[in-house]
């Protein structure tokens, strides 16, 4: 008869695993302190086991196995490597936009030895960490000069702060926008120190009602890209360069927030068109902010340029080192901005743009050549290729949409669990595979698919 006193006999010492030439591989990779750990941790959990079930847990029967999976799962990364087959191409839950190899490459450079981050070869003093980014961006742009935050929320919070602290920001109500996380425009600006003036309506704002809300408590009129909805019918808007004008006239800057700003004409590559940085600063505004990681394509990060009074306000602002970029973030931003002065090269080097501009063949073709190879793996699905449409991301374009082709799988019993199943264990893989699902099937969207042979090695495990 089995007594809980026997069951108990069966956990291993410490000391006797240890000695086990089984546990050799698992100290070598792990250390002493961690497997040690470990092992207290298991016989702790196999004497709860005892308890509630009268039995030993399954994996008494292989502790070294057992101890070396679960180091694995405890040393694993929590950021790790995905196939991001949402069809949402900046994807904000999985990181946004890819980094291009020269970003990547500056990055590690930056990493592996000190770097003159804040140091002028040419006086052998300290120079300023934003000077080489803000030359690039500038030649970009067109602005004066340029400041870097590390991201686009800093850079609405320093551009208010800097400027307008204690007085008054004219707004459309229409602009006055939510983005992800709950972040909004009114909050931001009580944050700053700013008083907010509502001007127009919901869907109309006209010149003549910021003109009418200027004071002399007035520090800005400022525009908000409504980049991630979009309002059509009965609307009115006044553009930068008539506000522009205004503020000229009454002595007053005018700032514009663009959010995912793009650097380029998208409209050149078959795309919607996104208002530009470039129009923006040749209308006049006084300073445009947008972000790194979203169209621009670079790593997470604000920049803010325009004219050079007002950049020397942001950067002698003490919010400005509390906000500032580190040097792997300037070492990719630079290194992705670089990309831009070679325009004909871009669309081939800049990730986030090689994926929004992949044409809707290609990617069809893409899929016929997998469904092959796939389908006899999952034979309790119907696997099908599936025009689809792909979307932006990350409060870009937001009603636009990329057409394309994603691999469908469809339980041949019609039952909904097995889809959940088929997810689970896609998320559980190495690499994980993320899709979507979709009226009664799974959707692996194709269109960010660019390494078919590891793909491959996980669907077919």
């Amino acid at each position: 008869m089995t007594t809980l006193r026997s069951l108990y006999s069966h956990i291993p010492a410490t000391d006797r695993l240890l000695r086990d030439p089984l546990f050799t591989h698992v100290l070598s990779q792990f250390g002493h302190t961690r497997t040690v750990e470990m092992l207290r941790l298991m016989q702790d959990e196999a004497r709860q086991h005892i308890q509630a079930h009268d039995a030993l847990p399954p994996w008494c029967a292989d502790w070294a196995n057992e101890a070396t999976s679960r180091l694995c799962q405890q040393t694993q990364s929590a950021l790790r490597p995905v196939f991001n087959l949402t069809g949402t191409v900046l994807h904000t839950n999985l990181g946004r936009a890819q980094q291009a190899e020269e970003a990547i490459e500056a990055v590690a450079q930056a990493m592996r030895s000190p770097v003159t981050l804040e140091y002028d070869l040419d006086g052998a003093g300290r120079g300023h960490r934003d000077r080489a980014l803000a030359t690039i961006l500038c030649q970009i742009t067109g602005a004066e000069d340029a400041c870097i935050v590390n991201n686009n929320a800093a850079a609405v919070l320093l551009m208010l702060a800097a400027t307008a602290a204690g007085r008054e920001v004219v707004v459309s109500r229409g602009e006055l926008v939510e983005i992800g996380g709950a972040f909004r425009i009114p909050d931001v600006m009580r944050q700053a120190g700013c008083t907010l003036h509502e001007v127009g309506t919901t869907n109309r704002t006209h010149a003549s009602d910021y003109r009418a809300a200027v004071n002399e408590q007035t520090a800005l009129l400022m525009k908000v890209h409504t980049s991630n909805y979009h309002i059509e019918g009965f609307t009115k808007a006044v553009e930068e360069a008539e506000l522009a004008a205004m503020g000229r006239e009454l002595d007053v800057p005018v700032v514009a927030d663009l959010g995912s700003g793009s650097l380029v004409d998208l409209s050149q590559y078959g795309l919607p068109k996104e208002p530009m940085v470039q129009e923006m600063i040749a209308a006049g505004v006084s300073l445009v902010s947008f972000s790194g990681d979203k169209l621009l394509g670079g790593p997470q990060a604000g920049i803010i340029v325009g004219k050079r009074a007002l950049i020397a306000k942001l950067q002698q602002h003490p919010l400005k080192r509390a906000l500032r970029a580190d040097k792997m973030t300037l070492a990719a931003l630079e290194a992705t901005l670089r990309l831009y002065l070679h325009p004909e090269k871009l669309a081939e080097r800049l990730p986030t743009l090689r994926l929004l501009t992949r044409d809707a063949a290609s990617i069809q073709a893409q899929g016929e050549r997998l469904l092959t190879q796939i389908a006899p793996h999952y034979p309790e699905f119907e696997l099908r290729v599936e025009p689809c449409q792909s979307q932006i991301g990350s409060g870009s374009l937001p009603v636009d949409r990329l057409p394309g082709a994603a691999l469908t799988f469809t339980p041949r019993d019609g039952r909904g669990s097995r889809l959940e199943a088929l997810s689970t264990r896609w998320r559980a893989l190495p690499v994980p595979v993320i899709g979507r699902s979709y009226d009664g099937r799974l959707w692996l969207d194709l269109r960010c698919l660019e390494d078919e042979k590891r793909f491959l090695e996980m669907l077919l495990k």
